[in-house]
Order: C-alpha cells, then structure tokens, then sequence
C-alpha cells in the first residue's frame, strides 16, 4: 500500500506488557528518532483523533527531526495499524492505555504533548497526569469540555444516532469518508486512500470513540472528561492552540473554552482551514517554529524542579509580569509591545511628550508618560461645550463633555454589575456618534477589550472577524443584533436602544444601553465605585485591518499603544481641545475624544466613505466650527464631484478649515492639490500608516510637489509615491528584496534601496490577535514591524512606497514593483486607473498592466473587459518604458478595478493577477 509522505523506517511496533488479567498489546507508532540532526531537544508526543491514525502528522516528522525534536506519533489501540483486541476502551483508559505505552518506550522528558480531535483530549490527558516529564502542550481543533445546555455538533449527534451509528461507523466506511470530505482543498486521491488504508476491515474501535463522546452528564467517560478538563486549567506550561474555523465539529465555542483553560496560549487561527488542520494548514511548519521560540537551544527545557501544573512560571526559569500573563520580563515586555529594541524603549516610556511646535502634547504626564485614554473626561466631566455631534438625516445629535463622562460612568458601572470583568471583549455593532463613544469609552475604563469591526469589511469578512474574536458581548444597534442573529456570532447581546418585546427575544437581548444607564446612575447614587483602571500595557481594543490582502486581521492594541496614536497625532497636527474636527473616516472620530476634541460625524455611511458629499462635509464644518478635516481619498473624490452642489453659506464654512488629512489609502497629488477647489486654506496633508501603525510618516501637497522636483537630482527620490519623513518617536528602515523578490537583507537606511518597509513606533500594535504565526512573520528580532510594503527612502530621509511585497513582480530581468509601473501609464491620455500584475511562474513572471479608462468600458452596452486598443496598448509600453525601464508584455481594459469594501481605494492587485492569468490563457474574459 502506498502511504505518501511517510517514511518505512519510522514506522514501529511496540508491545506494552499486560497487567493483571489484561494480556499484552501491540502498538503501532511513528518514530523519527533515526533522523534526529543534532542532539535531542525534547519528544513530541502524538495523538490522532477519530477517525484517523499517526498518518495526520508525517510532515511533522521530518520538520521537526531537522530541528533535533524526536517525534514518537502513536496509534491509538484499535485504530490505525495497533491491535485490535476487541476491548472497548472509555476515555480515562485510553489516557491510561498512552501512560503505559511512554513508560515501556521509557520516554524521559522533556515531552510536548501534541493532539488532535480527541486525541487533543487524550493528549492532554496524559500530560496532566505526567508533570515530571511535560514541557508543553499543542492542541489542534479539539475540546476538554462541552455545555451541558447546549447541543453537541449536528455530524457528531448523527453520527451516535442509534439508527445510524452502527452502519456509518463500524458497519461502512461512510464516516472516515464523511471526515476525510472535510479537508480543504479536497484531498489528493492518494493520501486519502492511504487515511483509509488501515480501515478496511475492523472499524469497531471508530464506532467506540463515537460512542464514548460524553455528551451528557450521566454518561460514563464524563467524570474522566472533568478531570481532564480540570487539570488542563491548571497548566502552566507553554502552549499552542492552532485552529481551523471551518471545522464543523470543535466549534469556535470549544476554542473558546480552551482559551479560558489556557489563557497564557499562543493561538493561530488559519482562516479558511476546517477540521483536518494538519491538511489544510502548515501545521508542522508552525509547531517546529513555536518550539523554536519558546524552548530556544541554548534554553534548558528541563531544570530539577519538573514542569508541572502546580509549579509557577518563575520556578521554571520564565519571567514572568506580576499578572502572569507573558513569558517574557518586564522589560522586554514593553519591547515586545512596542515594537522598539531596548535601546530605544525611551521612545515608548515618552509618550511623545512634545508637540511639532516644541509644547507639550496634552495627553502625556508631567513625568511623561502617557495619560490613560479616559483621563479626559474626568478633566472635563464640568465641562458643558459640545464633545460629540453626530448628523442624521433631519436631525443633529449632540452631547457635551459633562454629559459624555456621566454616561460613561454610569454604562462602565452598569456593565460590571452586569458581570463585564477586564479582559472580557465587548463587540461593538454602532455607527459612530454618541452611543459608540460612550460604549468604547466605558469599556477603555472597565478594562474590557473592545472589539470594532465594521461593515466596511463586509458580511462575510466582518462575521469572520468577530467569530475569530470571540467576543463575550455584543453591543449593537437593531441591524447590528439581526446580523449576529443570523450569523450566529458569540456573545451575550446587548441592544443599543429599546426594542419591542418580540424583536428583543427574536434577538436574543439581555439587556439595553438605556437601561443599563439608568442602572448606573442608580448605582451611582447607592455610591458604588468604579473598580481600579486598567494598567497601560493591559488590551485595551482589537481593531481589524481593511481585508485588502486577504482576510482582515484583528489587530490587538495595548492602553499604551493607543495612547500613543493619540499622542502622536497630537504632536504631528498640534491636534488637541482646541482644534475640533470633522470625521469623515470612522477611526478619528473615536480618536477625537481621547484628545479632548470636539468630533463631528458627518451624514454619511461612514463605512462606505465614497458616501461622504460636499453639502454633508459642509454642514458637518458648520456644526462644530471645525477646523480639520479627516476624509478617506474615495470620500475626497465623491465630495469633489458635488461640489458644485455647494450653497454660499457651505462654501464659507469650509473656507473656515485650516487642516485636511486623508488617510486609509494612496491619494494622488492631483487629487490632494483639488482640495483647495473647496477649503481653500486648508493644509492638506496624506499621512501614511495603516491598523498596525499610525501614523507612520507624514506629508503635504508642498512636500509632494518638492519631492517630484527632486527626481532625479536627489538620490534615491522617485519611483513610487512619496509618503513623507516619520512622524515624531517613528523609524522607518529598509529590509532590502533578494533576486526572488523576498526581504531577506540587513535593515538600511541607505537612500535607494527597495525591500520592505519596517517600522519602529510608540503607537504600534501588541500584537495580531489569535494569529500567532503571522505575527512571528511580521516582527524582526528587535520586535519592528515588518508592513509587508515595498519602498525605499531617499537622500532627505523621505520614504517612496513602491506597492505590496505580495505584488511584487518576479521578471526574467528582476524584480518589478507595481506603483511606479502604475503612475507611468497613468500618465497616458485615456488612463484613470492601473494595475501592474505579474503573470506566470515566479522567476519568470511577465509584467500586465490592467487599465480603467475614461471613457469607461461601457457595461450598458454589454461591453466586456479586453485586450487595449493597440494605439492605447502602444502609449503604455512607451510611457512605462520610458519611465521604469521595463517591457510590458500585455495591456487589459476593465470597466472597473476591483477595489477593497472599507477604503473604496485600495486596488486589489492580487484578485486582478489571478484574473489576468486565467484571461490570457485563454479563459473566459470576464470581469476581475
């Protein structure tokens, strides 16, 4: 039988001597131990589930031999190629059975324990029961508990159905193929036929393992299910939980249970990946780097005092924070949240004390560091000018500092009376205005996680963004419920207004925003006190990136780092209670009142920022005297189109505005000079950054206009768009590109050089939330984030950005990067848009421009996307030529450029190379 990727000489057969009357048994196992490189690290314990066998973990066999890690990867008796003995064995003898099996093998630690399915539970059964010689634990996909007052997944409750049970299980093969149809992509027809191999015969152990699951809390393998359950929550060993989201099985409820169980886990969830990990995911790739990080060589695994569940972190040679909660120092924890190398830790511990004017920013103390995130209604809870105005159609919605820090104390004293306790995570279905400030705000005081994601991910990205969350509460407004109704998101459901009684059960609703003020004013008045506020390096909110380069990813922010954005921003715009301003993009308006600014939501979508006209930023300029403006380019381009539909009294209220930021997306030169066609004195200015990290550089339309002048005469200038010179506190460096288009060289400062963009900043994220492998990817050895752009800087210290690492173009002749490929054609009468995209194998890949023209392809007249004319094809392959010095190899018109939901800007160069490809092979020319 041919068994791909497995190796015979890791193949063994292993007896276990018998005890009492119980003869011996015969195990089958993998062993890479003859493969070893180096000496020993440690032993990966490896259990499979139902219905698989040690064949789920051959790619971890060799990854992690070549890593010194021996991996012993068992079948379980009656599974796979073990004896069958007929017995039927219950879950605590199958932990029993695998402590049998290690003490014959003679395993001496250190050991991690590695399982999947229910033999996660096995697994971790066996290392509750084994201190002495455990180490760590990876699960995959698993679950050590199940609520009673709930339902067990629908397969598996078909699958133990009385009628069923015996002829899907043991009687057909029906459900090891049910199982082996939940890979995705579909299994190759040869490991699927080798998943299958030892079961063509005896299946009755498969039918037990159903048959065991304790679904209630009479049956028999229960009390075994607690005990394990019990003793995983007393781990502290290192652990990793990687998790597919599409499993129909282990739910994201067994996720989340696990992480109560193990609060102190790394977590990776592989968006799109479902119940088969191991097929669908780098799972061993993840593991050997997790064992990499957390038990480095030089690192003694095992010291005389054993790792155990009752032993803490310091006795195990970790440091460790006064709450528990990292492995790292003190001091490196505040390198690891910043971003910055020890050195530069003073950055971080600033706050940003000074302003581009050489004041002090408003939010930093006098021993500079930062001020909390609500510290400023407590300064201003007398206060009666305006904090927040919201319009709405017909109607203006105001409330005033003194009102805001009422309503914040009071929902903050409601919700944890309610049971809201710090760490908790509160998602937030608001628009903004004044209800999503005073949720936002009482959860910052709480020290409850907010969790904001909004519609400009989509339905589907957004729901894929809060299930990933997990969040313990939703808060939401009635369309906000409905969706989490429908997509069945976690959380207990709080309604932002009152709704009649039949729509809040249908809902779900425990409670209300008005209620829950009235409950905290009483509770105010019965002189209950708020608990103690949240430390600085506490979460403080998961905010999500736009989705534009795959599925949006939560990004967690410390107190700390949140003050410093708001810090920063102070000290780069001299922004502060002086200077009220206009949100036009969703973020800012939360920011606006962590720096004591009055915010103004316009009448618009904010989710949808094209939506924001002319008349609604006016009115918007006029309800609060703004004097800034913060837009996204798409709302740019759409106010620049109604203007015209001004009125006088309009224009002079935006004649008013002496600040103008655009943010979210690249915006062209051209466009940022028209702002002047409506705030005349404004200083319009584009900063770059993006969830991650911003601001990260700043620049204005004069700076653009010098930079362009300076092409060719300053090196390094040109080539791609300038975004401007770091902000305050903020280092920019270059991780240079290799032939293959990968950032593999030394960071550089050095003036034209290309490769990765790599930051350094106060404000920059914790960390990617339950994404623990791409967070590894994205931080270099001194913790700076990697952007994963493609730019370089200039002799004036100015960064160009050249486009996304992802688009690189990997030419017979070298590497391409889009933007300034982009910029050339559009430059040619006719252009309004382009997208540069590499087509076929990497190394060889042929440049395709991508074009949206105006006139557009008429999709009237049923028009279809095509070839160029080739009078149009001609002018860009001069204009790119001349410019970039490469050939074109074919142009494409397109009604449209597929653009990402949140920003309306941001082209998706990846979606439109997939489409080129298929479309110049020959394919159907439809729409990308």
């Amino acid at each position: 039988m041919s068994l791909p990727g497995l190796e015979a000489r890791w193949r063994r057969h292993v007896t276990v001597p018998g005890t009492g009357e119980d003869p011996p048994v015969t195990w089958h196992l993998l062993d890479n131990e003859p493969d070893l490189t180096g000496p020993r690290r440690g032993t990966l314990l490896a259990v499979h589930g139902n219905p698989t066998w040690s064949y789920l973990w051959r790619a971890l066999l060799p990854a992690a031999a070549a890593q010194g890690w021996r991996v012993v990867a068992v079948d379980q008796l009656g599974m796979g190629y073990s004896e069958r003995d007929g017995r039927l064995r219950r879950l605590g003898d199958r932990i029993a059975d695998l402590g049998a099996l290690t003490d014959t093998l003679g395993l001496t630690g250190p050991v991690v324990t590695v399982g999947h399915d229910w033999g996660g539970v096995v697994s971790l059964g066996w290392a509750v029961e084994h201190p002495e010689l455990l180490a760590g634990v990876v699960v995959t996909n698993t679950a050590v508990h199940h609520d009673d007052s709930s339902h067990i997944p629908a397969l598996l409750r078909l699958a133990g159905h009385p009628t069923v049970h015996g002829w899907a299980t043991s009687g057909t093969r029906t459900f090891l193929r049910a199982t082996l149809a939940l890979a995705s992509p579909p299994l190759e027809p040869e490991v699927r036929a080798a998943y299958l191999a030892p079961y063509d015969e005896d299946r009755q152990a498969v039918a037990d393992f159903v048959a065991d699951i304790p679904a209630g809390p009479d049956h028999p393998s229960r009390p075994a299910l607690d005990a394990v359950a019990d003793g995983v929550a007393r781990l502290t060993v290192p652990a990793l939980v990687l998790w597919g989201p599409r499993d129909p099985v282990f739910q994201g409820r067994y996720l989340e249970d696990l992480l109560r169980r193990l609060p102190h886990a790394d977590v990776h969830r592989f968006e799109g990946a479902g119940h088969l990990l191991t097929e669908d995911a780098d799972v061993a790739g993840t593991v050997v780097a997790w064992l990499d990080s957390r038990f480095p060589r030089e690192t003694p695994l095992l010291s005389e005092t054993p790792l155990s569940s009752e032993t803490p972190l310091s006795a195990q040679g970790v440091a460790t924070t006064s709450r528990g909660d990292s492995r790292l120092s003190p001091d490196s924890r505040v390198v690891r949240d910043s971003g910055l190398s020890p050195d530069s830790r003073v950055v971080r511990d600033s706050g940003l004390s000074r302003d581009r004017r050489g004041g002090r920013a408003s939010g930093v103390l006098e021993d500079d560091r930062p001020r909390s995130l609500t510290a400023v209604l407590e300064d201003r809870r007398e206060d009666d000018s305006p904090a927040v105005v919201a319009l709405h159609p017909g109607s203006t919605e105001t409330v005033t500092w003194r009102e805001l820090a009422t309503r914040v104390r009071h929902l903050a004293l409601a919700l944890h009376d309610s049971g809201v306790r710090p760490g908790q995570r509160v998602s937030l279905l608001i628009t903004p205005g004044v209800d999503l400030t005073t949720a936002l705000f009482a959860c910052l005081r709480l020290g409850a996680v907010a969790v904001v994601a909004d519609q400009g991910l989509g339905l589907r990205g957004m729901s894929r963004a809060i299930r990933g969350a997990g969040p313990d509460v939703v808060i939401g407004i009635e369309r906000g419920l409905v969706g989490a109704r429908i997509m069945a998101w976690p959380g207990r459901r709080i309604a932002a207004t009152e709704l009649p009684a039949p729509a809040a059960r249908a809902l779900g609703v425990s409670d209300t925003l008005p209620r829950l003020l009235a409950r905290g004013a009483g509770l105010e008045r019965a002189g209950i006190a708020l608990p103690p506020e949240p430390d600085l390096d506490d979460d403080a909110a998961i905010l999500f990136t736009s989705g534009s380069t795959g599925p949006a990813k939560g990004v967690r922010y410390s107190h700390r780092g949140l003050c410093g954005m708001r810090d920063t921003l102070a000290a780069t715009y001299g922004l502060g209670p002086g200077t009220p301003f206009v949100a036009g993009f969703a973020p800012f308006a939360l920011l606006g009142t962590a720096l004591g600014s009055l915010a103004v939501v316009p009448d618009m979508d904010v989710t949808a920022p094209a939506t924001l006209t002319a008349s609604a930023l006016a009115d918007a300029v006029r309800a609060g005297g703004a004097a800034a403006v913060f837009t996204s380019p798409s709302a740019l381009r759409n106010v620049l189109a109604t203007a015209a539909d001004l009125t006088a009294e309009q224009r002079e209220a935006l004649a008013g505005v002496s600040l103008f930021l655009s943010a979210g997306a690249p915006i062209p030169p051209e466009l940022l000079a028209r702002v002047a066609e409506v705030m005349p004195d404004a200083d319009a200015r584009t900063p770059y950054g993006m969830t991650e990290v911003l601001p990260v550089t700043d620049i204005g339309l004069a700076e653009i206009r010098d930079a362009l002048a300076d092409v060719g005469t300053v090196p390094g200038a040109g080539g791609g768009t300038c975004v401007g010179r770091p902000v305050p506190g903020t280092e920019v460096s270059i991780v240079p590109l290799d032939d293959d288009g990968a950032a593999t060289g030394e960071p550089t400062t050095a003036p034209g050089v290309t490769g990765e963009v790599l930051v350094a900043a106060p404000h920059l994220k914790r960390t990617y939330d339950r994404l623990w492998a791409t967070q590894r990817a994205s931080a270099d050895h001194a913790g700076r984030h990697r952007t994963g752009d493609v730019g370089h800087l200039d002799a004036r210290g100015r960064l160009w950005v050249e486009g996304r690492l992802a688009h690189v173009v990997t030419a017979p002749g070298g590497v391409i990067t889009p933007v300034a490929v982009e910029h050339a054609a559009e430059r040619v009468p006719g252009v309004r848009r382009a997208a540069a995209v590499g087509v076929g194998p990497a190394g060889t890949q042929q440049l395709v421009v991508v074009l949206e023209t105006d006139p557009a392809v008429d999709r009237r007249s049923g028009s279809a996307p095509s070839l160029a004319t080739p009078g149009l094809t001609r002018a860009v392959r001069r204009a790119v030529g001349a410019d970039v010095g490469v050939p074109v190899s074919a142009v494409l018109r397109v009604p449209e450029l597929p653009t990402d939901v949140r920003h309306n800007a941001k082209i998706e160069r990846g979606r439109i190379a997939r489409w080129a490809e298929q479309a110049l092979a020959g394919g159907r020319m439809g729409r990308p």
